[in-house]
């Protein structure tokens, strides 16, 4: 599947640069000042999935030891929005035009108090930023919608699909006018993505704290927890300022400042693995001597689909599928004995992926 994005948005100095630059080494500009940011900057960040190591330790031969290719998610490191984004203050549009090519928005919430770092409104208020975030996602939305309307006011007479699509855009500027995200829109007919609807996007709320607070809950994200909750959001608790220095240790000298922190995962991970799932994604995985390898797809694909993930011939001429739980695969030390123990199972078209399985495609060239 194509590149699946996740855009980290918030206003100016709540910690996005810092926490991009974390999680992908990628050296993003991080400033004590509105739009350090100018482009939006892009990194891949491998999700983790320690599953493959121990596939790998399953297929080593001597001292062959099949390399792991684990699958991926993007994050899109957009600069802060401010108030009247929606109208073009600040940058606005150029970065809701960033937002809307994302698949998912991670939204970081300051949560730390520090005097040092200039905050855009002048007081640390994470149920204010995020409102102002909000407000304005629904009113470029709420825009969005009103020119689709106009255009199928005038085509809907005598077309039935564009007359559809038309009841829609009124349902949703009803929503909109409310002040309330596209995403709570529950009507029997799909927003269709050619919308473009910033609010229809799905949300993470990140709350980005200081080194004390990462083991308890300060008030602050209290506060963003119990927002999060009237929007059914997931919350990932980070310090981006702790995140920078693991990025920068030995995994060994990183898994033992953890320790020492009294964290068992690493921010990073967290926003991964909530990211993908919140994405709707699984992970399939190809295994043997060659290689230990992770692929994607969303939830509910099957067989076939998660065949042409591997190679589009695999998909055309897909007969059946050998497949096998991961842990199983474990058990058995390899395809030999998953096979021996009667483990292995045989699957056609109709089989739904499940996270975890282990396929290998059977097909006509």
């Amino acid at each position: 599947m194509g590149n699946l994005q996740i855009g980290i948005v918030g206003l100016p100095n709540v910690g996005k640069s810092t926490l991009f630059n974390a999680i992908t080494r990628a050296g993003a500009l991080a400033a004590n000042y509105p739009f350090a940011t100018i482009e939006p900057n892009t990194g891949r960040v491998t999700v983790p999935d320690e599953r493959l190591e121990a596939l790998s330790r399953v297929f080593t031969k001597g001292e062959r030891v099949p390399p792991i290719i684990p699958t991926y998610v993007e994050f899109v490191d957009i600069a802060g929005l401010v108030r009247g984004a929606s109208k073009g203050e600040g940058l606005g549009n150029q970065f809701l035009a960033n937002i809307r090519e994302v698949d998912a928005i991670a939204h970081v919430v300051r949560a730390f108090q520090d005097p040092n770092v200039v905050h855009v409104a002048g007081k640390v208020d994470p149920v204010s930023d995020i409102e102002t975030i909000n407000t304005e996602l629904i009113l470029s939305d709420l825009a969005t919608v009103e020119r689709r309307a106009d255009r199928l006011k005038k085509s809907a007479k005598g077309n039935k699909d564009d007359a559809e699509l038309l009841k829609l855009a009124e349902e949703l500027i009803a929503i909109l006018g409310e002040g309330r995200p596209a995403r709570e829109y529950q009507g029997e007919m799909a927003i269709p993505k050619d919308f473009g609807l910033l609010t229809n996007k799905p949300v993470i709320y990140v709350a980005n704290v200081g080194e004390d607070d990462l083991t308890d809950d300060n008030d602050l994200v209290q506060a963003i927890r119990a927002h999060a909750a009237t929007e059914g959001a997931q919350v990932v608790k980070i310090s981006a300022q702790i995140e920078g220095e693991l990025a920068e240790m030995p995994e060994e000298d990183a898994a033992a400042f953890l320790a020492d922190l009294g964290i068992e995962e690493s921010g990073l991970n967290k926003l991964v693995r909530v990211g993908y799932a919140t994405l709707g994604l699984i992970t399939f995985i190809t295994s043997g001597e060659k290689e230990v390898r992770a692929w994607t797809v969303r939830q509910g694909a099957k067989a076939p689909q998660a065949a042409g993930e591997i190679h589009s011939d695999l998909e055309r001429g897909f007969i059946r599928a050998e497949v096998i739980d991961w842990d199983k695969m474990v058990e058995a030390g390899g395809w030999t004995g998953a096979k021996a123990k009667g483990w292995v199972r045989t699957e056609g078209k109709e089989y739904v992926m499940k996270d975890g399985d282990i396929m290998n495609v059977l097909f006509n060239v």
